[in-house]
């Protein structure tokens, strides 16, 4: 897959690759893992004049900031941070049609954006209009260091966006109201918002063109009806950008399969080599799971029908942040004390920094 989309570069001669951010799944990935993502930016290198990438809330912003250097010896520009646009904020880079200038910003997380203080003294929805609010600021002053509107401007951003549709295998707690900015932020100048963050593919409706170009492979089980894509932009001074949506053919798909176990094996010559959440209609029995995994040994979920995932007090749970969890827990304690909840906002930002 990650060779699909350094042809796609290469056959359509594309300029500037941007990767908006989760280079990884985590932020202490193996040696496999950073083999297969730096040999493929490499990759993406030598079919385009520039690639430019900035760190996610997935990624280790210290371990990529470790490896910026060594980029910076190819036509790699890597930004770990949110910085000034004279400090790697705002890069202008020469290609053979002309200069492209690109407002980078990396994930800000909330305990970076929104004091502690703030945290300690201010109720939940004061916290996230904050966090919007100084948000929208920093994407306005990088901006305001782009050229005039002729010459193609950029924004590369890692972030939350209002109206965003959930792809499914996103971490909850850096999707929720608390990391929203609304799509107003991205200023009408601007000929292209390349946005990272969420798995869907989608456009934005913001005063430029503003796409989420999604993950380029399914990453949850949400996401079996999801097409993976790449955006190409075709942009030039005055005109606006024209956006074709690329879809990717390669990469292993996710596939649910329901039934008895007589009906999944008839299923098995279907699936291919997709990886396989597998619902099984049938009376819970030792080593049910590894019959079912006989008939299709790329099942890497089986469940039976009517136990565990269905469970009233999951489904009440699905798909709410920790956050939301954790106010309700201390409601049924009696225990709902602002600072308390505070305290465990700023502890669960941090551990996602460093997980």
């Amino acid at each position: 897959m990650l060779a699909e989309i350094a042809d796609i570069a290469r056959e359509r001669k594309v300029d500037v690759v941007l990767v908006a951010g989760d280079l990884f799944d985590g932020a202490a990935p193996g040696p496999e893992s950073e083999e297969i993502v730096y040999l493929a930016l490499l990759d993406l290198s030598r079919a385009s004049e520039w690639v430019v990438a900035i760190c996610g809330n997935h990624d280790n912003p210290r371990r990529l900031e470790a490896v910026e250097p060594l980029m910076r010896l190819t036509n790699i520009r890597l930004l770990s941070k949110p910085a000034r646009p004279s400090e790697g904020g705002v890069l202008t880079l020469q290609t053979k049609v002309g200069a492209v200038s690109i407002a980078l910003l990396p994930f800000l997380s909330q305990h970076s954006i929104v004091k502690a203080d703030d945290l300690m003294a201010k109720e939940a929805a004061q916290q996230q209009g904050d966090y919007a609010e100084r948000a929208t600021r920093v994407i306005e002053h990088l901006c305001q260091f782009l050229p005039p509107p002729k010459a193609v401007n950029l924004l590369l951003a890692h972030a939350m966006v209002a109206g965003g549709v959930l792809g499914g295998g996103e971490r909850q707690a850096h999707t929720i109201f608390e990391y929203g900015i609304p799509a107003t932020a991205f200023p009408g100048h601007l000929h292209y918002a390349a946005l990272g963050h969420l798995h869907r593919a989608q456009k934005l409706p913001a005063a430029c063109r503003a796409w989420y170009s999604g993950s380029p492979l399914q990453l949850d089980f949400g996401e079996t009806d999801d097409v993976k894509s790449v955006n190409v932009i075709d942009a030039e001074p005055d005109i606006p950008a024209v956006v074709e949506v690329v879809p990717l053919r390669s990469g292993r798909k996710l596939r649910r399969v329901k039934g008895t176990l007589a009906e999944i094996e008839r299923l098995s010559p279907e699936v291919g080599d997709a990886w396989l959440r597998v619902e099984v209609s049938a009376a819970p029995a030792p080593g049910l799971a590894d019959k079912v995994r006989e008939i299709l040994p790329n099942a890497v979920d089986v469940a039976i029908a009517g136990h565990g995932r269905e469970s009233p007090g999951r489904e009440r749970r699905l798909g709410r942040s920790p956050r939301e969890l954790f106010a309700e827990y201390l409601k049924e304690k009696g225990e709902d004390d602002p600072r308390v909840r505070a305290l465990f906002d700023e502890i669960l930002d941090e551990v996602h920094a460093a997980d």
